[in-house]
């Protein structure tokens, strides 16, 4: 899936927890920095990341300090509607629900990983722009911020020191 900057796409990035700690776990939160799309985190994500990730709270303050994350608040009406439908069906975190809510009533793209969570946020916007990890990890290749071979090497690292496991045997496969 590409995230080039399309006229119907906004070049902004909601993203939940599990794919920011992703690079976060990794201090590869630079990738973020160069990519050409902004990212946003909710008020929630950050908890979570507090909450459930101690070691990456530093590198977590360092993109928000940098302007690399951007912190934003469900604070609109609507948001905070969608926000307690998706938190009322008792699947989902707050972080994920926060970050659902956010990029459907704001028409920005979601990043996230969960498969239930990529399948309710389509029931309440077919249209949603979501990513997974894997996407954003091939956008930045075809952004020149990394190379193949070390897409690869943080895959291996993301299977072998934080049991995130891809589905693929290369990104070079998925850029054919």
């Amino acid at each position: 899936m590409s995230v080039s900057p399309e006229p119907d796409r906004p070049a902004i990035i909601v993203t939940d927890a599990s794919v920011l700690i992703n690079f976060l776990r990794i201090d590869r939160i630079d990738l973020i920095a160069g990519h050409s799309h902004a990212f946003l985190a909710t008020d929630h994500v950050a908890n979570e990341v507090s909450d459930r990730y101690p070691d990456q709270q530093r590198r977590f303050a360092s993109a928000l300090d940098s302007g690399t994350l951007t912190l934003i608040p469900v604070a609109a009406a609507e948001e905070l509607r969608l926000f307690a439908s998706l938190s009322a069906t008792g699947r989902l975190g707050a972080g994920e629900c926060s970050a659902i809510a956010v990029a459907v009533q704001r028409g920005y793209s979601l990043a996230i990983d969960d498969r239930v969570a990529n399948r309710l946020a389509r029931r309440f916007a077919p249209s949603l722009h979501i990513l997974t990890t894997q996407d954003l990890v091939v956008s930045m290749i075809r952004q020149n911020l990394l190379g193949v071979e070390e897409a690869d090497r943080i895959k291996r690292e993301w299977s072998d020191r934080h049991r995130f496991r891809l589905n693929l045997d290369s990104f070079g496969d998925l850029l054919e």
